[in-house]
């Protein structure tokens, strides 16, 4: 019985351990997230982001969607941002949900780098930022990282799809 009980209390131990690092983390990633909306609130208008430089690439100019697993919606991309460089408080994109009314709203900030500049530099690793890895996107030649600093994802906060969003 006694080693019962040493066992489960070591177990809690760690537990708690676990529990305190990973407030830390989160206490570490909550002060950059705040930072990433503090940076990008400004944009929750189009006008506001279109007069900093985002627009509608064309080619890219639809509102995402993925049928079953949900949208993204529309990216408004600042192309002079596009580098190898990676800047929490300067996202490549803004990503709008529609809305009620056909309004578009700001739901996330989206992180881009092209691959082949990324790789040609020597990085074994994709980019990370917010302790999170980007990942490619083939199709376009590019790393990504979605940020749903603006609207709730039930799918995760780092998640490219959201189930709340879709398009008309």
């Amino acid at each position: 019985m006694k080693r019962n009980a040493l066992i489960v209390m070591a177990l809690l131990a760690v537990l708690a351990m676990l529990a305190v690092g990973a407030v830390v983390v989160s206490a570490a990633s909550q002060s950059e997230l705040a930072q990433v909306r503090n940076a990008t609130a400004q944009f929750h208008r189009t006008d506001a982001a279109q007069a900093a430089g985002y627009v509608l690439v064309p080619g890219l100019d639809h509102c995402f969607n993925n049928p079953g697993v949900g949208g993204m919606g529309y990216h408004y991309i600042n192309t002079s941002l596009l580098d190898t460089t990676v800047d929490a408080r300067q996202p490549e994109a803004m990503v709008y949900a529609p809305g009620p009314n056909g309004l578009l709203e700001l739901g996330a900030v989206e992180w881009v780098v092209p691959a082949s500049p990324w790789d040609a530099t020597g990085n074994a690793s994709p980019p990370s930022l917010l302790g999170q890895s980007f990942h490619l996107n083939a199709n376009l030649g590019v790393y990504v990282l979605h940020a749903w600093v603006w609207k709730d994802n039930p799918s995760g906060l780092f998640e490219d799809w959201n189930p709340r969003v879709s398009c008309p």
